[in-house]
């Protein structure tokens, strides 16, 4: 008597049978099944054509049955795949690797990456997703995905607290906005993703890490660069520069050519980056800049149109320039910022759409959802209006400027951020207090400030009192203030 067993084979690895040792495979242009079980019998398909269930049929006693030497059945795709066989145990199609930590998503990119690595660098593939407050849904079953394109193990890590004191509150407090709109949503990430990738790499010993940032992109280099500054010894795979998948279009088929399955159609084909500070959107219709983003694009925030009739107030709490409170209550980073999220997007608060330079030179075109973002920048800009004297606040949002740059440029790790960031800290020190803002249809306005360290006094500025400052003072200085131009009005008045 004989027993049908089933086993989950991925052919393309090379991997063995369970029970079995890697010795007992033939591993050849040809696949072969265990020794054990079908006695080499070779199956006539080669390793990219086969998918699904392997079935062998067993004796009652576990040894092979002589009678039976035939697979009774192998689920084949009517597509031709690329061949995952032509790498070599020992070198893949570009070289050899020993292991990598490739940063992993689950989108499209990183999907198709997995295969690929293992095809051209014959190497170990560990997939990393750091928890940056993304979609939910993003994370689950993303184990599954992974192992399913033949990486070996899947490692998540929580950085959500860490994001937010380390990256976003910095920023936040430096007044970082790129480029007039952007509040660096991706780019604050970027840094801190890499460097968990660099950990990550050191614990498992692997020899490389990997990221699927496209070539014409800031993000590649907001990677890259923290490596350099955290593990140059490090190599970097970045397969938008050497692979011949040249589109989105491209990386589809060769995701469903693998039996890859990835969260995007040939019909929409959106590029999304999802965390705890925004959601942003790139490519497809808005490649055309006469092109107003479609309603349905948006996943976050209420259309402006459609949201309350009536305002909503809100009291934001700062403490040396942080956030610490909203409407009284005290609140974790993670949960203010998550807080903040829920009250804008129900306002349509923070959708910005811009046109913006890009580190490699060209421009692009961005449509990002920054709810909770949008209100702190601007409670926080309005209270350091109260706090700070005007020389102050004009070489802050300077350099404000310089450090934006920085972020998005990938420098995290450069000295001059650090050392501009420990001036950002001494000069918000002050900063402490509370701004009401007002929300209504996508705007976001302040209707009250206050704070122990106000620079306002309503008794010298009020137009009915104010001993300290009399108005005969104004007289003597709009004098000497005025005396260059008095000057320069004077020379033209001379005869010549």
């Amino acid at each position: 008597m004989v027993q049908l067993k089933s086993f989950s084979l991925c052919l393309s690895t090379g991997l063995p049978f369970p029970g079995q040792k890697r010795s007992s495979i033939l591993y050849h242009d040809k696949v072969c099944c265990a020794r054990k079980f079908l006695s080499g019998y070779q199956l006539g398909a080669r390793t990219g054509e086969l998918h699904g269930n392997v079935y062998a049929v067993i004796s009652k006693d576990g040894s092979d049955s002589r009678a039976h030497k035939q697979v009774v059945r192998a689920v084949s795709p009517s597509y031709k795949v690329s061949e995952i066989s032509e790498t070599s145990k020992d070198k893949g199609l570009r070289g050899k690797l020993n292991k990598i930590v490739l940063a992993y998503s689950g989108g499209l990119d990183t999907s198709v990456i997995v295969p690929w690595l293992r095809e051209n660098y014959g190497c170990e593939v560990i997939c990393f997703t750091g928890d940056v407050g993304q979609n939910i849904k993003e994370l689950e079953g993303l184990e599954a995905k992974a192992k399913a394109s033949g990486a070996s193990q899947l490692i998540v890590k929580d950085l959500k607290e860490e994001l937010v004191k380390d990256y976003i509150f910095p920023c936040l407090r430096a007044g970082a906005i790129y480029e007039r709109k952007y509040l660096l949503g991706t780019s604050m990430t970027r840094p801190l993703i890499a460097k968990a990738l660099v950990n990550i790499a050191k614990e498992v010993n692997a020899d490389a890490v990997a990221h699927g940032c496209t070539a014409k992109g800031s993000d590649q280099v907001c990677f890259e660069l923290t490596v350099y500054a955290l593990n140059p010894t490090l190599k970097v795979v970045a397969p938008w520069r050497e692979w011949d998948i040249r589109s989105r279009e491209d990386a589809i088929d060769y995701a469903l050519k693998h039996n890859v399955p990835v969260p995007v159609t040939k019909k929409s084909i959106y590029s999304r980056d999802w965390n705890l500070w925004h959601l942003s959107h790139e490519g497809d219709i808005l490649e055309d800049l006469t092109n107003e983003p479609e309603k349905d694009m948006y996943m976050w925030t209420l259309d402006p149109e459609d949201a309350p009739n009536k305002p909503e107030f809100v009291e934001i709490g700062f403490v040396s320039g942080l956030p610490v409170s909203v409407n009284g209550k005290v609140l974790t980073p993670v949960s203010l910022i998550s807080e903040l999220n829920q009250i804008g997007a129900r306002h349509g608060v923070g959708r910005v759409d811009m046109i913006e330079n890009r580190i490699v030179g060209m421009k692009g075109r961005g449509v990002y959802e920054t709810p909770g973002g949008t209100i702190l920048f601007t409670a926080a800009r309005e209270l350091e209006a109260l706090t700070l004297d005007r020389e102050t606040m004009q070489v802050k949002d300077s350099l404000a400027l310089k450090y934006a740059e920085l972020v998005f440029a990938g420098r995290w790790f450069d000295p001059l951020r650090e050392s501009m960031d420990a001036f950002m800290e001494k000069i918000t020190e002050t900063t402490t207090g509370s701004v009401t803002v007002k929300l209504y249809k996508g705007s976001v306005s302040v209707t009250s400030w206050k704070s122990p360290y106000s620079l306002y006094r309503r008794d010298i500025s009020s137009f009915e009192t104010g001993d300290m400052y009399r108005n005969s003072d104004a007289a003597g200085f709009t004098r000497v203030y005025g005396l260059p131009i008095w000057i320069r009005g004077a020379m033209r008045l001379r005869p010549q």
